[in-house]
Parts: C-alpha cells; structure tokens; sequence
C-alpha cells in the first residue's frame, strides 16, 4: 500500500480529536475557570492529553484569551536560551499560557516558570503525573477506544478488530500513539 493511501497516515491520524463529550468540555472549562484558568491534564503517553490541550486552545481563544503555546518533550528538554525571559516580559492577564511536556522541567525550573507565569491570565500543563497544578482532567484509554478509533480510520470494522485493538492496547501499555503506529505498519504491509 502506497503510504498516500494508508488509512493510517499522520494527517488522517491527526484528525482524530480526544473523545469527550461536550457536557463534559463544559465542565472541564467550569472546572478550569474555578481554578483561575490554572490545571493540568495528567496521564501516560499516548494517551491524549496534547489533543486535548489543543482542542482547549480553540475554547480558550473564542473565550478572548490570548493563547500562548509552549512545549518541550523527549528530544527537546529545554527552552532556547532567553525564550522565557521574552515569554513572560510579554505575559498579561489575556494571555493563557499552554504547556505540553511539562514534566520535562527540574523541581527548580517547574517552581521558577509557575512563578514567573503568574503575570498571565491563566496556565494550562500537561504531565504525566499529578502535582504540579490542580488536575483539570485524567487521560487513560481503552482497548474499545483504540478500536473506536481504527474503525473510524478504516471506516470499517473487520471481524478481527476488537482482538487487534485489545493485542495492540496490551503490547503498547495503553499508548494509543504508537499502537496506531503499528496499525499504519500493518496496513503498509496489504496490498490492494
């Protein structure tokens, strides 16, 4: 299979959105709005929380923030030299700051960035354990959400899928990442 026509490509796979009603977003930005627009979303990889922290952008904007996003991860452990004294010389209470990764971050520089962050309008992390700020949400996945979602991606649902979603959400610890990965190696594999 051509990698144009994989049904599991990075651009089809990005379409997929966290799954979380819209009952429960309204609550999860009621939570966040208590909390003075400061929590985190916490859980293993792979499991959604920079989906979600990016649809929150979207609600965070159309409420008139200012949404300022910032990242680090496995590769990218630290910040470029003077990027945060720009960031937070910048920072108003219109600006709610989205942090992916912060789990990257020492005890000292965590405590160094919460407070130099405090000038902005709000703080939003996510991290993969609880601490750092209130828990606004607690991502984890299932084997019937993986399947959930390769059927959606198939468009489809093969006879097999609920055994394949179950082996693959076992072998990759709940990373639903890199179990759709493997899916896409899977289906690289077929031919038409």
């Amino acid at each position: 299979m051509k990698a144009r026509d994989n049904p599991f490509r990075t651009e089809r796979v990005l379409r997929v959105r966290y799954r979380i009603s819209g009952g429960e977003f309204g609550d999860l930005l009621d939570r966040l709005k208590l909390l003075g627009y400061r929590g985190a979303i916490v859980g293993p990889k792979g499991t959604g929380k920079t989906t979600l922290l990016e649809d929150l952008a979207g609600a965070l904007a159309a409420l008139g923030f200012n949404v300022v996003q910032v990242r680090l991860d496995d590769r990218t452990r630290s910040f470029p030299r003077g990027f945060l004294k720009r960031l937070f010389a910048e920072l108003s209470e219109r600006d709610v700051i989205l942090f992916d990764g912060a789990e990257q971050m020492s005890w000292f520089e965590w405590r160094r960035f919460k407070l130099r962050s405090k000038r902005a309008g709000g703080l939003v992390i996510t991290s993969h354990h609880r601490g750092k700020l209130p828990t606004i949400r607690e991502c984890s996945t299932t084997p019937e959400l993986l399947r959930d979602i390769i059927v959606e991606l198939l468009g489809t649902e093969p006879a097999t899928m609920a055994v394949t979603a179950g082996m693959l959400h076992g072998k990759h610890n709940g990373n639903l990442r890199e179990a759709l990965r493997e899916m896409y190696d899977l289906a690289a594999l077929t031919r038409e």
